[in-house]
């Protein structure tokens, strides 16, 4: 399998998860919905997801049995603070199909828990860890022919920093006060992932021009740890996620691939969309038909009364103008009579439905051949979408990969040189932000 650039990058995000998610992250994480709308999932392999440490009951139910025995502390947490977070640790699906796949992938995220355990600052604030093996890669199946799956881990957990508190000025014992009288740990995700100061070769905080301190946002320290972490561990085929990337655990050349997938999708959509407003618009047409015809076969009705009279032979009489008929041609006369000053009425309206369902037939046949015509056009434009890998001009990708680095690298030391990371804030905070909402 072609690298694309090359280069395989680990990823670590985290995400803050309010109360109402708590449940839906554990259905998700856990395997415990009986459909999903991911259709990646790959329910036969469900089986083969390893947990690092399996929940022993609820994620809350967990949270609050630990609050129970001391373990962690609300005290003084906002009723709508997070108090769940999530770390979602990840490397390209193709770093895991170069080295053989699912065994590779246990090992590499196994060493990748300890890494959390570390991060967060004890295995006992973990609440759930699971790699995930039944997902498909989509891309990848459609460029290969054959399954590929991307393999990452979840880490559910909560966030906590250590909190001395101290004996006031009301304790009888004046030696106490001001000393420690306890230590908590505090249930805090703004204190956990609180911005670091970027200290310089002097050991002193680095400031801009202004004499602001220039901070490193937490999302690039915990992106920094796990990189480390896994190097340290042996992992010196990965490289840290590019530094301002809104998709760092992907490579320029899959980048590429998703879009095609989802220009793909998006034209399957469309042509599903035509294809059912089509047949809406055709049961549409065979009902006013059917209409049509019944409103013939009455007037048609009326026609042959009409005739059946001027059929009727009268014979004189001897008594003035009158004549005489049959009675049964009489009695029909009567009927055709008391008929036709009804039908004389609903004559006209009839008419106007006659000529409607004409008119709308004929707008139901031009709209249909529309219809027709751009389903052909999106079955045309579909077939020029069907090979992703065909698309694919890897060989330019991989100069213009190379030419896209080597500016990045030189933007960075420019950057870095200066001290002027603290002018690019903005956009990194941005980029966490979209990361942690994934």
């Amino acid at each position: 399998m072609a690298r694309g650039d090359g280069i395989h990058r680990t990823s670590a995000r985290n995400a803050k998860l309010p109360d109402a998610d708590i449940g839906k992250t554990q259905s998700h994480n856990e395997r415990e919905n009986e459909s999903y709308s991911n259709q990646d999932i790959v329910p036969e392999r469900t089986s083969m997801n390893v947990h690092f440490k399996k929940p022993t009951a609820g994620y809350a139910e967990i949270f609050e049995q630990m609050v129970a025995d001391g373990t962690i502390s609300t005290r003084g947490l906002k009723a709508d603070a997070e108090k769940v977070g999530e770390l979602v640790f990840d490397v390209n699906s193709a770093y895991f199909y170069n080295h053989g796949g699912y065994d590779y992938a246990k090992q590499f995220y196994a060493d990748a828990y300890k890494a959390a355990v570390e991060i967060v600052g004890g295995e006992q604030y973990i609440l759930s860890a699971v790699m995930h093996a039944d997902e498909r890669n989509r891309a990848m199946f459609d460029a290969l022919g054959q399954d590929v799956y991307h393999y990452h881990l979840h880490v559910v957990y909560v966030p906590v920093v250590e909190k001395k508190i101290k004996w006031s000025k009301r304790c009888k014992d004046p030696a106490l006060v001001g000393t420690v009288k306890e230590r908590i740990m505090q249930v805090s995700m703004s204190k956990k992932w609180t911005s670091e100061p970027v200290i310089g070769e002097d050991g002193k905080p680095l400031k801009t021009k202004t004499g602001k301190v220039v901070l490193k946002q937490s999302y690039s320290v915990l992106q920094d740890d796990f990189f480390e972490y896994m190097r340290k561990a042996g992992y010196t085929d990965v490289e840290r996620g590019e530094r301002g990337s809104s998709e760092e655990h992907l490579t320029v050349t899959q980048f590429k691939v998703m879009k095609e997938q989802e220009r793909l999708s998006e034209l399957q959509d469309t042509r599903t969309a035509l294809q059912s407003e089509i047949q809406d618009l055709q049961e549409a047409q065979e009902e006013e038909s059917k209409q049509l015809d019944k409103t013939k076969e009455r007037i048609k009705s009326q026609k042959l009364d009409i005739k059946r009279i001027d059929a009727i032979e009268a014979k004189p009489t001897l008594i003035g103008n009158k004549v005489t008929v049959d009675k049964d041609d009489f009695d029909m006369v009567v009927t055709a009579a008391k008929k036709h000053v009804t039908q004389e009425k609903k004559e006209s309206k009839l008419q106007k439905a006659l000529d409607a369902a004409h008119k709308l037939i004929a707008e139901l046949r031009s709209t249909i051949a529309d219809l027709t015509s751009k389903l052909s056009e999106a079955t045309k434009e579909l077939a020029e979408y069907k090979s992703v890998r065909g698309r694919l001009r890897t060989a330019d990708l991989e100069k213009e990969n190379d030419r896209l680095r080597s500016r990045l690298h030189t933007y960075e030391e420019v950057i870095s040189r200066n001290n002027l990371w603290d002018f690019f804030k903005g956009n990194r905070n941005k980029t966490r932000n979209r990361d942690d909402a994934r």
